[in-house]
């Protein structure tokens, strides 16, 4: 009686355990929802963007730009006047999920370097494909 008891609380702790790595990879792996209409197609998690035609990162999740100011990474939801030229639909977005990529920003600005430029990046706006349907709504920019 007692192995009985054993392999079913055996086989309870296994299930609880796959059905917690589930939803655990679902939340973490998948935020198509959460990415702009001007963010670039192809991907089902995007943490960060980084363009390097305004040298700038853009937090997904919380919907802001990352941007060097006065010495500092200043985070915002909007950009400042002096980017009042930046395109974001026609310029380039690298997908960069690392935690605090400005920290790294040297080596993210010169692996994008080439990318700089770059105005033939499909969008999710203008992509067709179902993933992005929530995306396919009349009139207005998303985020």
């Amino acid at each position: 009686m007692k192995k009985l008891i054993f392999i079913m609380a055996m086989l309870a702790a296994c299930f609880l355990c796959k059905t917690a790595d589930a939803q655990i990879g679902f939340g973490i792996g998948v935020n198509i929802g959460n990415q702009p209409d001007w963010g670039p197609v192809g991907y089902h998690h995007a943490r960060y963007y980084y363009m390097p035609d305004a040298d700038v990162y853009y937090d997904v999740n919380v919907h802001q730009y990352v941007y060097f100011e006065n010495g500092a990474w200043t985070h915002a939801a909007a950009l400042p006047p002096r980017y009042g030229n930046f395109d974001k639909y026609h310029s380039y977005k690298a997908v960069v999920n690392q935690r605090n990529p400005w920290e790294h920003h040297a080596d993210i600005r010169a692996k994008y370097a080439a990318y700089k430029g770059n105005t033939d990046q499909r969008n999710i706006r203008d992509s067709h494909d179902y993933h992005y349907r929530n995306h396919w709504k009349e009139g207005g920019e998303k985020h």
